[in-house]
């Protein structure tokens, strides 16, 4: 999974169809959001830096939500490159 802006479109996704907003919470410029789609009954977390307008999306097991939302570079697709500032250092002491 590439990294793309919040602009971009998944493949599969749909722009009328963004999901419920389960939890966010925003860390200086990095805002990360949970989502459940009732349509398809998954659950994804949202990683988006407003200040290098970089991130991710990645689907996550119902079970690993919560762990998601709080980590969630642990879950970053393996291509995706770790974005500079606080949560990254979080996620290094948290290792």
């Amino acid at each position: 999974m590439q990294l793309r802006s919040p602009n971009d479109v998944a493949p599969g996704r749909s722009l009328s169809a963004p999901g419920r907003e389960l939890a966010q919470r925003q860390t200086g410029s990095v805002e990360v959001r949970l989502l459940w789609h009732a349509d398809a009954d998954r659950v994804e977390v949202a990683l988006h830096d407003s200040a290098t307008d970089a991130g991710f999306h990645v689907d996550v097991e119902p079970g690993d939500a919560l762990d998601a939302f709080y980590h969630p570079y642990a879950y970053a697709p393996t291509d995706a490159t770790l974005l500079p500032g606080e949560l990254a250092d979080e996620v290094a002491d948290d290792a």
